[in-house]
């Protein structure tokens, strides 16, 4: 098992991800050593009434009740409707802003039921205003996952020059995001 791997389903034998719905993978840094971590979100819909659940592990819970808020205002996708629970694959605990990309993608992909490609990876910082910012070395954290064999990477829009075996989809919102990953950007969801 190679260790930059080590944290997403393909340390099991797989390629790369199931494709199930509700999965992303970040190209993170653990000092400075790249590492890819699969981020997973199941959502579930509340009986009307009740207060949705929120639960994270080895991710902020106040970074995802953020992330919440900018995807039903932003996004307009109905949240309050909906329990979500996130996890970080293997026990990792990301701290990384720019995992808030790849995290609100993994919520939305369970919330529609639809799985992101598993040859792609997702970074960026998500702000109040739902832009999509830069992240610390890119550079380095693309290379890692084009050398591991994803070949397409959802990016910030200003994002450094491109690497060598992986296309970059460049995005300025987190609606442009979602609509990259084949996912409704605005509107309700099921």
């Amino acid at each position: 098992m190679t260790p930059p791997r080590a944290f997403t389903r393909s340390c099991t034998g797989d390629s790369r991800r199931s494709g199930a719905a509700g999965s992303a993978v970040l190209p993170t840094l653990e000092g400075q050593r790249p590492l890819m971590v699969e981020l997973q979100a199941l959502t579930n819909k509340v009986t009307p009434g009740s207060p949705p659940r929120r639960s994270a592990h080895g991710v902020d819970p106040g970074r995802l009740a953020l992330l919440l808020a900018v995807l039903e205002r932003r996004a307009r996708l109905p949240m309050y409707q909906h329990e979500v629970f996130v996890s970080a694959v293997g026990g990792v605990r990301i701290a990384d802003p720019g995992a808030d990309l790849a995290l609100c993608t993994a919520i939305v992909s369970s919330l529609t039921d639809h799985p992101l490609a598993p040859d792609v990876v997702i970074l960026g910082e998500v702000g109040l205003a739902g832009e999509v910012r830069q992240v610390v070395h890119a550079q380095r954290r693309l290379a890692e996952a084009a050398r591991l064999g994803f070949t397409r990477a959802v990016v910030p829009a200003n994002s450094p020059a491109g690497i060598d075996g992986i296309t970059l989809h460049r995005v300025s919102t987190v609606a442009e995001a979602l609509a990259v990953c084949g996912m409704r950007g605005s509107g309700g969801a099921s």
